[in-house]
């Protein structure tokens, strides 16, 4: 997410729809059960029907649109009050060359008259959902309209009854949805959500900081002598163990408690050989730019938004396999500007405006179209595999599996202990 002008989705239809199958994965998702995610059964996996044959009732998604409870919703003021409070995470949307203004929120402003407050403080899904969750669990506004979650947290606010139900007749461009994400596996139909923005979980590295080695396995990451202390994994436990699973020869798609706990050992092993550095969200960009951070579990939209301003960042998807994920808006319960938050998604699937952003955040955009506008902007981008991945690229990325209420909180409790011990 982040520097001047960024690829699209220049992938054709058949090579979108599985890119996006992250959008029941990881950055943030999960749902998939397919055990071997070539380009082909990733397209099935992601069809019409969902995103994961998995046994209803056991995936972190399953069912939550139609079990939801319904969310409570406040007084909408957006008639009387022209604003919207809009959360994301840093670097995700386009800004001028100054950095002082983003001029597709300025365009929104200018064509509605609605004022965008648009605040940079989703640095990670765990830490947001604990800094919203208590609000929402009283009933009360948290003083955001819209916020952009990963696809496994959605599930679960959707589930917990913490966000609203769209109204489709504020937002007539989500017809321009990629048909591969109208009906995913957490919401059918996509009643209570829209993508964002798609990408990969990789590795991030600094040539300078390496000393002119690539880094291009996570082995290598976890146990180069060159990296002790240098190395920075991410808070996101899906990506983080997920791509270790890999790096071991399981697919997070399928995979058992002991393979978990391999995994987990691993991380660990690192951690007390004093390896990693920290964990982090996606902060980490400024000390892999600076070269504190040699190398790191990274998602390939920040690292292309460096690479415009530094060759010597480099990104790797790793052979063994890497995951994918998707990002979206979501309305949560007591929002007081409903309506304004749903023009403001509208606007931005408009293909030409989802262009302006991925040009500058570099992730894979959901709405049909904007690949042909992106080619207008910069052609170049849509040859940027991590904008418009090839088939082949797309054949080594993996969606990790729906947990059940149980799993998630032994894995989560795992992963913990070692991100806060």
């Amino acid at each position: 997410m982040d520097s001047t002008n960024r690829p699209s989705a220049g992938l054709d239809n058949l090579a979108f729809r599985a890119a996006l199958a992250r959008g029941l994965v990881s950055r943030r998702s999960a749902m998939m059960g397919a055990a071997g995610l070539g380009a082909a059964a990733f397209l099935a996996a992601c069809g019409s029907e969902g995103r994961n044959p998995t046994t209803p009732g056991t995936g972190a998604g399953t069912g939550a649109a139609s079990a939801a409870p319904t969310a409570k919703a406040a007084q909408d003021m957006s008639d009387t009050e022209k604003i919207v409070n809009w959360s994301n995470w840093t670097e995700y949307i386009d800004v001028t060359d100054d950095g002082k203004s983003r001029p597709t929120i300025d365009a929104f402003t200018k064509e509605t008259g609605i004022e965008v407050n648009y605040t940079e403080d989703y640095l990670d899904n765990d830490e947001f959902y604990a800094k919203v969750r208590p609000l929402l669990e009283g009933g009360e506004d948290t003083g955001r309209d819209v916020w952009c979650s990963t696809d496994w947290l959605v599930a679960r606010l959707i589930r917990q009854g913490y966000v609203q139900k769209l109204d489709l007749a504020n937002i007539p461009n989500a017809a321009n949805l990629e048909d591969s994400l109208k009906n995913v596996e957490f919401d059918p139909g996509r009643v209570y959500s829209l993508p964002w923005q798609s990408g990969f979980a990789g590795i991030g590295y600094n040539l300078k900081a390496t000393g002119g080695k690539k880094i291009e396995s996570i082995t290598q990451l976890l146990t180069d002598p060159a990296l002790k202390g240098k190395v920075t994994l991410l808070t996101e436990m899906r990506d983080t163990v997920g791509l270790v699973l890999l790096e071991q020869g399981k697919d997070p798609a399928n995979f058992t408690d002991a393979d978990f706990d391999a995994a987990i050992a691993m991380i660990q092993q690192a951690k007390d050989a004093g390896q990693i550095l920290k964990f982090t969200g996606n902060e980490y960009t400024d000390g892999l730019a600076k070269g504190d951070i040699a190398a790191c579990i990274a998602w390939t939209g920040d690292v292309v938004q460096l690479q415009f301003d530094d060759e010597n960042i480099q990104y790797a998807l790793p052979e063994k396999g890497f995951t994918i994920w998707s990002d979206n808006f979501v309305i949560p319960a007591m929002a007081k500007h409903k309506k304004n938050a749903e023009l403001l998604i509208n606007y931005y699937y408009d293909p030409k405006v989802m262009a302006e952003v991925a040009a500058w955040v570099n992730y894979i955009p959901p709405v049909k179209g904007a690949r042909d506008e992106l080619v207008k902007i910069d052609a170049e981008l849509g040859e940027n595999p991590l904008i418009a991945p090839t088939p082949d690229v797309l054949s080594r990325s993996h969606v990790f599996r729906g947990l059940t209420p149980d799993e998630e909180t032994k894995y989560n409790r795992a992963f913990q202990s070692i991100v806060t011990g």
